[in-house]
């Protein structure tokens, strides 16, 4: 069957349509993305303003076309933490169900953590042994740890790229004192819960998905998307220490020239520096993986396996 999944994150609304049955690889045959950053257009009181709104329905009525054009016969449909923790969340899902006829399923940040854990172990594979995996999008940061499918812990912390950009660095380049206390923040947020993971023992292989670790791996050398899936991707912590204070002291014009970073997320590209940063070095990992596969892939198999056991 084709399948589309529908992918309202904090930075962007994303269709993805894959070839799929039950067994097998899903492969990709469209993609369909538009720039959106909900995470940037919450008001002060914490609500999707009238013309986000406004836009989030367009760009979710051009999904659909799209999906409808490339035959898919299901479109799974979900939103993340930027609808989730938005104010005004239930107006806005049932806005978009009176106008696009779509309901959103809204995940929670465990949720998330949990389906990304998935795609991931289905990546890797059993040889991989006991999995961390970290995941960083606008909104949020997702960690789960586990020796199975589903992982022995996954949380989520407030911890997006895009969200945490938008509150706490304005400035373009940002004021070093702003960045230093984003550095406090994240670090002092993701410690309460290292111990909550240490338990468990040490991971075998350490994992990382997201656009945002993609693009810190490239700036730092790995190759490029053109290169295929299936070469691997690694992201040191030397590396990205050492890029941290170059990108604090650029312009977001000057990060947008940087090798895969692309322009709608060179602003938040420093924040999620600083998030991965803070998780490597807070759970003492020197070197990550990169996995292709994240949440919607998670979505996609869990969805395939549901359809195996029916």
């Amino acid at each position: 069957m084709r399948l589309g999944v529908l992918d309202v994150g904090s930075n962007t609304v994303h269709l993805l349509a894959v070839d799929a049955h039950p067994g097998a690889r899903p492969l990709p045959a469209h993609s369909h993305k538009a720039e959106l950053r909900l995470a940037e257009l919450l008001d002060a009181d914490g609500a999707i303003g009238p013309h986000g709104v406004d836009r989030l329905i367009d760009t979710i009525a051009d999904a659909l076309q799209a999906a409808e054009d490339k035959g898919c016969e299901e479109v799974l449909a979900f939103a993340t933490s930027a609808v989730r923790e938005a104010t005004n969340a239930d107006a806005v899902l049932g806005r978009v169900k009176d106008e696009t006829g779509v309901v959103l399923t809204v995940l929670s940040g465990e949720e998330e953590a949990r389906l990304t854990f998935l795609a991931a172990r289905r990546w890797f594979g059993w040889s991989a042994g006991k999995l961390l995996v970290l995941d960083i999008g606008g909104g949020s940061l997702e960690i789960a740890y586990g020796m199975d499918e589903d992982p022995d812990k996954a949380v989520s912390l407030p911890l997006g790229a895009g969200r945490l950009t938008a509150g706490m660095l304005p400035g373009d380049p940002p004021d070093m004192q702003d960045v230093r206390a984003l550095r406090r923040h994240v670090r002092a947020e993701i410690a309460r819960t290292v111990g909550e993971f240490s338990r468990f023992g040490k991971p075998d292989h350490i994992v990382a998905t997201s656009k945002t670790f993609k693009q810190l791996a490239r700036i730092a050398g790995a190759a490029r998307s053109a290169e295929g899936l299936y070469v691997q991707r690694d992201l040191s912590r030397s590396s990205l220490e050492e890029w941290v204070p170059k990108l604090a002291g650029m312009t977001v014009e000057q990060r947008a020239g940087l090798p895969g970073v692309s322009e709608g997320r060179a602003r938040q590209i420093l924040a999620g520096a600083l998030v991965a940063e803070g998780a490597m070095d807070l759970f003492g990992v020197e070197e990550l993986e990169i996995c292709p596969w994240a949440l919607r892939e998670g979505l996609i198999l869990r969805r395939l396996d549901h359809l195996t056991t029916a």
